[in-house]
């Protein structure tokens, strides 16, 4: 990521050093994963789709122990992998809207929520702002080679109530205060570097 483009990381330090955490990464490009994955302080192990596993990309997902998610339905394996990655004390990065968007955290899924409360692992709000902006000229779809990408971390959160339920409410609830925390994260990250 330092070779083609200039990322400025702020609030690293706030990442848990050990124990599980979730990172909770907007997505408005192909290159916030990766981004992520190359100046987090820990190794991260994100959900991405299926169809990115696929001949060379897919070993090498694999091989830095990315997760494979099937979006189309409820992926038992998946969900067990994250799980264990958290049970086992480690990162997982999540795209809580689902797929790549305006990158807003406008429109939650419950999977973010579910695995927050089951492990109750903290999660860091992530925002990546400038991969979007504009398109670069040799490759229309990466930003400009050695342009600024901002990555801020977060101060890590509980997205449960205490309680411990992990009913439908509670974790409709909790999505909400995610979705709050998430939000308010990303104005702060916006007016932080400017963009």
């Amino acid at each position: 990521m330092n070779g083609l483009w200039k990322p400025r990381v702020l609030g690293a330090w706030r990442v848990p050093a050990s124990g599980p955490a979730i990172l909770a990464v907007n997505h408005s490009h192909n290159i916030d994963g990766p981004m992520v994955m190359g100046v987090s302080p820990r190794p991260t192990h994100f959900l991405i789709k299926k169809e990115a596993f696929v001949g060379l990309l897919g070993t090498f997902l694999t091989g830095i122990g990315q997760l494979k998610v099937d979006r189309t339905s409820a992926d038992r394996t998946a969900i067990s992998d994250a799980l264990g990655v958290l049970d086992n004390g480690g990162v997982l990065g999540i795209f809580p809207e689902g797929t790549r968007g305006e990158g807003d955290f406008a429109s939650l899924r419950a999977g973010l929520a579910y695995f927050a409360v089951r492990s109750g692992a903290p999660i860091v709000p992530v925002a990546v702002l400038g991969s979007s902006e504009k398109p670069g000229r040799l490759m229309k779809g990466l930003p400009p080679l050695r342009s600024r990408v901002d990555v801020v971390f977060g101060d890590p959160f509980e997205a449960g109530d205490g309680s411990g339920r992990r009913t439908r409410r509670a974790l409709d609830e909790a999505t909400e205060r995610i979705q709050k925390q998430l939000t308010s994260h990303l104005e702060n990250a916006r007016r932080l570097t400017g963009r």
